[in-house]
This record gives C-alpha cells, structure tokens and sequence, in this order.
C-alpha cells in the first residue's frame, strides 16, 4: 500500500517537464493510466534550506560536535551529490555533511507524522473496499494465455480514520496482486474529469463485488459521462502519436502495446459519445488491435486509422447527446451521503 502525494512537474534540462511527485528524494514519474515509476532524480538542495542531520556531526579530533537529529542551515550547495553540502548549525559551527545524511526539516516533520499513522494505514483499509472489478486485456476482450488479472476498485474509510490527524492515502497499491483502489472521493473526482481508466473502472464488464453503496455508484454511473470525454480523450491520443512519431525518427520502433491502446481509446470515447455508454470490451476489434500490439501493422498503418477514428469521434461529438458537463450535484449528494454512512460500523 502507498500513499501518494501532490502531483507536480519536474523541468528537464532540456526544458521538457514530466508530471509526477517527489517521495522522499526520489521523483515518481506518473503517466496518463495513472501508472508510476521511481527514477533517481540528481536533486540538490539550496542554499538557506534548513536540514536534520540524520547521523552525529563530528568535529576535530573525533569530538562529536552536534548529535543525529541537529538542526542546521545549508550555506553552500555542491554542484552534484557526490560532493558535500556546507552546513551551519546555531552555534556557528559548520561541517561538510553528504546529501544522503542529511533531511530537510519539513521533510523530517511530516515523516513523524506519516510513521506515526503506518499502524492505521497498514490495516483494515482492504477491507472497505466497496468495489471491485477486473480491468486490462481481460475487460477490454483482448487477454492471451500471458495476461495478467488487474483489479480495480474504491474502498470507503472509516470516518474515524479519515477525519482524523493521519487521514488516508488516495489509493491503496498491491503491486503482487495487480490491484488498485482509489479513496472514494479521489475516485469521483477523475471520473468527474473523465478519466478513462476510471470511467472504465465503472462500466467493466467483469464486477467482481460490489457492497450496497458500491451498486448505488453503479446505478448512478451515467452522471459522470459528458463531453468532456472527447477533450480529454482525444487531446491525449493526438498528443502521444505526435510523440510517437517524433520516437520513430529518434528511436526508428515504438511500443505497439501503446499504440493499440490508444487506438481503443479512440473507439471507446466515440461509442460513448454516440450511445451515451462506455465500451470497455473491444473484443470486435480484436484482431486489428491485437495485429498493432505485436507490431505487425507498419505504425503509418496505424496512424492512418487513427486520423480516420479521430475524425469520426469529431462527428460524434457534433451529434452527441451527452451533456456539456457531468453532474456534479449529484456527485457531490453520492459523495455527502457516502461520508455520513462511514460513520457506521459495518460497511455500507
């Protein structure tokens, strides 16, 4: 289980930015489908940044100047981690102190409050799951003898937990059993944004369990499909194929997984938009996408159909019925009255 915190961008040398977070000194790097990975990010603090020493501050002839857990000020940085950090303490004595003994002081202060909350976290939150179904290759009709099983779902927090100091992740990750739940009001707040992987998380084909307020959030699923879907989904599969493109000139290969999936995603955002219901199962198109995957059909295959689908998604927008924006009224009462029902002590 983890517990994410605020995405922000990360500037590149190059000037590019990539959304993720920073846990820790590590920078997780998050994609579109919400997926995450660490990668190592040479981050150095500024001069002026108040740190903990996190091992003895020894002085000259091995005198231990100031204890593990000192407070001190950053007055000079090293160009890279390989080098040592300048650091002042309150009584003016300064040390060179490497970046992997050292922890910024806000930093240090909210790890208190996290390690404090571990117990809590790491129990019982598995067992307000509301919701649970299967996603990927398995939904979507396109699964092989090598597929995995991935499941999705909500879990709703006791209002004891969630009100309280440590409050609650956003979403809960088993990565050895390929499962995700997001905190009920994370969850309704992407599928508000149309998210796809959330909408689709709503209209699987393949529930696996649902309690009493999880059929509730099923029945009202249709509040979260507006046009916004066509934003969202069409603005990012034309901003992956121009990367892609730009890939093939660079790289000369792209993923043929990637490509099949964003091609579904154009067939799933033009279904709904014309019969005002997701299509996760795109079993009819199996062979054609399954075709990409294993990079059989050229990618300038590939990119034609997708500007032909891209074109009749425009044409299903211009018709659609679906309204400009989802019902956030009725999302927020679902939310209000899901809050109140927490309070009881069986799962609702």
């Amino acid at each position: 289980m983890t517990e994410s915190s605020k995405p922000r961008s990360l500037a590149e040398a190059d000037g590019t930015e990539r959304l993720g977070m920073f846990v820790g000194r590590d920078f997780i790097e998050i994609d579109f489908n919400g997926n995450t990975s660490v990668t190592e990010h040479s981050l150095i603090y500024s001069v002026g940044t108040q740190v903990v020493a996190q091992k003895e501050v020894m002085a000259t002839g091995g005198r231990i100047a100031h204890p593990a857990g000192a407070v001190g000020v950053i007055v000079r940085s090293p160009v890279d981690r390989t080098h040592a950090y300048r650091v002042k303490f309150s009584d003016g004595f300064e040390a060179p102190i490497h970046h992997d003994q050292l922890i910024r002081l806000a930093e240090f202060k909210s790890n208190s409050i996290r390690d404090n909350a571990a117990p809590l976290m790491s129990s019982g939150l598995y067992d307000r799951v509301i919701y649970r179904c299967v996603i990927g290759s398995r939904a979507y009709g396109l699964e092989d003898e090598a597929s995995d099983t991935d499941r999705r779902g909500i879990y709703l927090p006791a209002a004891d937990l969630h009100w309280s100091l440590f409050g609650v992740p956003e979403q809960l990750e088993n990565d050895e059993t390929q499962e995700v739940y997001w905190e009920l009001q994370k969850f309704i707040v992407l599928a508000l944004k149309a998210n796809p992987n959330v909408l689709e998380c709503l209209y699987s084909p393949i529930v696996e369990s649902a309690t009493p307020l999880g059929e509730e959030l099923l029945e009202m699923r249709s509040a979260f499909l507006s046009k916004l879907i066509f934003q969202t989904f069409s603005g990012y599969v034309a901003s992956q194929f121009k990367k892609m493109q730009t890939d093939i000139r660079n790289q000369g290969r792209v993923k043929g997984k990637h490509v099949m999936h964003l091609i579904r995603l154009l067939l799933s955002g033009t279904h709904v938009l014309r019969s005002d219901e997701m299509m996760v199962d795109v079993g009819q198109h199996r062979d054609q996408l399954l075709t990409i995957k294993r990079g059989e059909m050229p990618f300038a295959e590939a990119d034609s159909w997708r500007k032909e689908l891209q074109s009749d998604f425009e044409s299903a927008f211009q018709t659609t019925k679906l309204p400009d924006r989802p019902d956030y009224e009725r999302a927020n009462a679902f939310l209000v009255d899901a809050r109140r029902r927490a309070m009881e002590k069986s799962l609702p």
